[in-house]
């Protein structure tokens, strides 16, 4: 795993040294080494490297990495360039197209999102090959309330986008009134229907930023 150096170091260091964290390095590196298991070990933390907690504006919880080949590479939602997109994203770029009038890109590549100040954590960080959910309850979990928490405590506002069940069971741990929650069903083709299609979560975003006197995120991915 490439070790997190930026500011996130100042909230997380104690999760590093709590026996769950070393439990959980030891499954996780144990699977690295006997199974294929995505993202690669160095994108792991990617979400962290790209986004530090300073300029966090945004919070997308997703639940875990892709797990086909290729696809995931640390960011919820996000592919490569060159990999197809996934259905849940095709919905999204879809909302953001009626929501702001975005042009539909032809690539999944969210990293402009996270360099604006986008979080895209995932509450899962790994996953093994062609097994959704795999490695749910190895503790992960654990480490990512602590994520959620260090956000929540930030002292500025900041949006927190919850999609489908999972995301909004962290719901709870959000009661710092500085900050927006808005949530909606998960963009899956399962649930995108029931009321994620017209909720505008991304232009309600980016008026809760401009109310706050902080730079709106430029929605719009560019074609590779």
């Amino acid at each position: 795993m490439a070790a997190i150096s930026n500011d996130w170091m100042i909230p997380l260091s104690q999760e590093f040294k709590k026996p769950y964290y070393k439990e959980l390095y030891n499954k996780v590196a144990q699977e690295y080494n006997t199974t294929k298991v995505f993202p690669a070990p160095d994108d792991i933390f990617t979400a962290f490297h790209l986004t530090p907690l300073k300029d966090v504006k945004v919070v997308i919880i997703g639940q875990d990495p892709y797990h086909n080949d290729g696809q995931a590479h640390g960011l919820c939602f996000s592919v490569k360039p060159e990999v197809d997109i996934p259905p849940s994203l095709v919905n999204i770029y879809q909302e953001l197209k009626e929501d702001l009038g975005c042009q539909i890109p032809n690539n999944g590549y969210l990293v402009k999102w996270a360099k604006q100040g986008v979080l895209l954590l995932n509450t899962v960080l790994t996953v093994r090959a062609h097994q959704a959910n795999s490695h749910r309850g190895i503790g992960w979990e654990k480490f990512t309330d602590a994520v959620i928490e260090a956000v929540n405590k930030e002292d500025r506002p900041i949006v927190f986008l919850l999609w489908g069940r999972p995301a909004q069971m962290k719901k709870s741990m959000l009661n710092n009134p500085k900050h927006l929650i808005l949530e909606a069903p998960h963009p899956s083709p399962l649930s995108a229907y029931r009321g994620f299609f017209g909720c505008k979560h991304f232009s309600q975003t980016n008026a809760f930023l401009k109310k706050n006197n902080l730079e709106p995120i430029d929605w719009q991915i560019e074609n590779v």
